[in-house]
């Protein structure tokens, strides 16, 4: 039971719409999750099985009955709807999704070159029978994208049916939102949320500094997503300001807003 300090960020409850945290599943064992589930479980959202993990995966339709039971929804990530994309196999893809049980699907283009115009026809047919979140940014650090242009494809992306806007990062935090040290491009962040709420964007942050920058930018309900399986409880600490990076800022918005 969560033992609750005086003058605490607060968080909203399970199932939650913003101050999200999606746990990248990298190929976890049954027992793993189970594992993970205990210690975290309260703390998860939103499970993304990473890149083409799930068609390697043997034990996978009881890993997903463990989630389920947890009721986290899970979605396959990214990179495989781009290889059934890249393959004309939608079809195969929706038909995967459906067989597995899977309510959320990612649509995303950080390796293909997908218009624009295809991709948001794409969310929109998806969005008619599942939870789109589709993601925005490349994964080659070569590819930049200006400010406004997130901006644009983001608006569109949401208006076209997608639940919640990925900005991309990678596993690594080098690319899209970062520069290849890793460091947030600060003034890109604050041009997207001037023209974008972000409760409607989920910003992949997986090394702590990251993390830590957006919580104080933004707040403890910062969608966060990318987060590695032992790092989900160190984020939840992080939000509450019971870790040192945040244990001053936790304190001080939880006083004001008192």
């Amino acid at each position: 039971m969560l033992q609750k300090l005086p003058s605490m960020p607060e968080r909203p409850e399970r199932p939650r719409t913003f101050g999200l945290t999606l746990m990248l599943d990298k190929g976890l064992s049954v027992r793993q999750v189970e594992d993970v589930l205990e210690v975290a479980g309260p703390y998860i959202d939103l499970v993304k099985l990473g890149w083409g993990t799930a068609l390697l995966t043997p034990c996978l339709e009881r890993k997903l009955a463990c989630y389920r039971a947890a009721g986290l929804p899970v979605y396959l990530g990214g990179t495989l709807f781009e290889a059934f994309y890249l393959r004309g196999e939608l079809d195969a893809y929706c038909r995967l999704v459906e067989r597995l049980g899977l309510t959320h699907v990612e649509v995303s283009d950080g390796v293909l070159t997908i218009p624009l115009e295809e991709k948001l026809r794409v969310i929109r047919r998806l969005a008619a029978h599942f939870v789109v979140l589709s993601e925005v940014g490349s994964k080659d650090a070569e590819r930049i994208l200006p400010p406004y242009r997130w901006v644009q494809q983001i608006q569109a992306e949401l208006e076209a049916g997608s639940w919640k806007v990925i900005c991309e990062a990678r596993e690594s935090g080098t690319v899209g939102l970062y520069r290849p040290s890793g460091e947030v491009r600060a003034g890109l962040v604050d041009e997207i949320v001037a023209m974008v709420p972000p409760a409607q964007l989920i910003f992949e942050a997986p090394r702590k500094v990251q993390q830590v920058w957006f919580i104080r930018h933004l707040g403890p309900n910062v969608n966060l997503g990318n987060i590695a399986p032992e790092e989900v409880l160190p984020l939840e600490t992080l939000r509450r300001g019971l870790r040192a990076d945040t244990l001053l800022d936790g304190y001080r918005q939880a006083s004001s807003a008192s």
